[in-house]
């Protein structure tokens, strides 16, 4: 058993002083609703009725604008795996700053991420950087139908690739226009177009035989394939057994490229999570870690594959960006990394084994279905004891359960910044068993308090 302790909860009953009359952070939503839509400018933070607005964080810790401190379960939605303010990592940043932020050309510290991350990844020989981890998988489905000459691209029906229009398809569909379970509907997010769905065939995640089949049938036109070994979005429902080892052997038997979206599950392992598993992706999509805290992507693969970025070649495919290999982003995310170490992964993951663990007993001896997933530092419970294999399973249960969304309230009021989706999150280097005692028993009274345990 992990240990738990006091002093990161706030008594029950206690009120929680952002959501006071006087609050300073009322008094900043106020303002924000009145020059951004819906006074947010990322729909990850909203929160009703209105959202905790940070003023710093400190290892695992964050203090909001009312001097409030929580421990914080989201990391910036994992791309913290040092926690805040690292003190190598700010170090290393300040240094940078004071010799210029950018240039109309490129520096040392773009080489050394670029050798580290080719050294580290099997997959990855040569790399190219972005700004973030949806611009990473844009520039895959470029590569991908570049080095084909095919046009269309498959992913999993419910997994979220960033706000690019081909990868967006299918990400929230409905039972109303969903379609057969075997056969998804390609249904575009709104604002995208239409006409994208064309060239975007979807999948039914974990149905090995349905999508062998939707491969074989589209294999002539068909670029590459989009996989995400352990996905956000389908609530971390893990791979069946031999699903991605299929995935990966017809594709490659059809010349059909297959394209590891790890932007966040490269936390997962020092290799990264489809070296963890055995599979060899073709193109692989980083972000999240590996810019230190800093707006970061990449885009790497075999050297053959990524020579379509070779601007030497002729109808090479264009890569600008303003703010591509940064080299303050560059510096954080070569002193995160370098402190990631295989020592360093093994003891993170094992304390998100511990508390996967400790959840399930307390939700056990509370007598509460429920299905705690995830794998290394990453985690999501789902209170059901229905089968949670796809896209469809996972959106009925979470339609069907009100509690979600009043449970990120309560875990605020006991010292935990979690998200409002519902029980997930990840864990940072500076945690301990300390704070995974303190989630767990923050938890434990949240349900409570809404009624689920008596």
């Amino acid at each position: 058993m992990i240990e738990t302790t006091e002093r990161y909860r706030v008594p029950e009953g206690t009120a929680v002083s952002y959501r006071g009359e006087a609050a300073h952070s009322r008094a900043l939503f106020a303002r924000a609703v009145k020059v951004m839509p819906a006074g947010n400018t990322r729909h990850s933070v909203a929160l009703s009725p209105y959202p905790v607005y940070i003023e710093s964080g400190k290892g695992c810790r964050v203090r909001d604008v009312e001097g409030e401190e929580r421990i914080d379960f989201l990391n910036n939605f994992t791309s913290l795996i040092l926690g805040h303010a690292d003190p190598q990592v700010t170090a290393a940043v300040q240094a940078r700053m004071a010799l210029g932020t950018a240039f109309a050309g490129p520096t040392e510290l773009d080489v050394e991420l670029a050798e580290l991350l080719t050294e580290r990844v099997p997959a990855i020989e040569r790399i190219r950087f972005c700004n973030s981890g949806s611009e990473a998988i844009m520039l895959a489905v470029k590569a991908v139908r570049a080095f084909t000459g095919r046009a269309k691209v498959a992913k999993f029906e419910g997994a979220y690739h960033g706000i690019y229009d081909y990868a967006q398809m299918s990400e929230v569909s409905a039972p109303e226009n969903w379609g057969p379970a075997d056969r998804p509907n390609s249904v575009p997010d709104p604002g995208s177009a239409p006409g994208a769905a064309v060239d975007v065939v979807v999948m039914p995640w974990n149905d090995a035989e349905a999508c062998e089949r939707l491969i074989e049938e589209n294999h002539q036109d068909l670029a590459g394939v989009i996989v995400d070994a352990l996905p956000l979005g389908l609530s971390m429902v893990a791979p069946e057994s031999g699903f991605l080892e299929r995935i990966r052997e017809v594709t490659r038997r059809r010349g059909i490229l297959l394209v590891a979206d790890e932007v966040l599950s490269f936390r997962l392992g020092y290799h990264g999570a489809f070296h963890g598993i055995g599979i060899l992706p073709d193109v692989t999509c980083l972000a999240k870690i590996i810019g230190g805290g800093f707006p970061v992507g990449a885009i790497g693969g075999s050297a053959e594959v990524m020579e379509v970025f070779d601007h030497r070649r002729p109808n090479a495919v264009h890569h600008g960006g303003t703010y591509n290999g940064n080299p303050v982003t560059m510096a954080a995310g070569l002193a995160t990394l370098r402190q990631m170490t295989p020592e360093a992964y093994d003891r993170l993951n094992g304390l998100g084994d511990t508390l996967r663990a400790e959840i399930a007993r307390m939700l056990r001896g509370r007598g509460i279905a429920a299905q705690v997933l995830g794998r290394g530092s990453l985690f999501c419970v789902r209170l059901t004891d229905q089968r949670l294999r796809d896209w469809r399973s996972i959106s009925s249960h979470v339609r069907s359960e009100p509690i979600y969304g009043k449970l990120c309230h309560e875990m605020l009021g006991r010292g935990i910044l979690m998200s409002q989706h519902g029980i997930v999150g990840s864990l940072s280097t500076p945690m301990g068993t300390a704070e995974a005692g303190a989630f767990v028993d923050a938890l434990d009274g949240s349900l409570t308090a809404l009624g689920r345990f008596k």
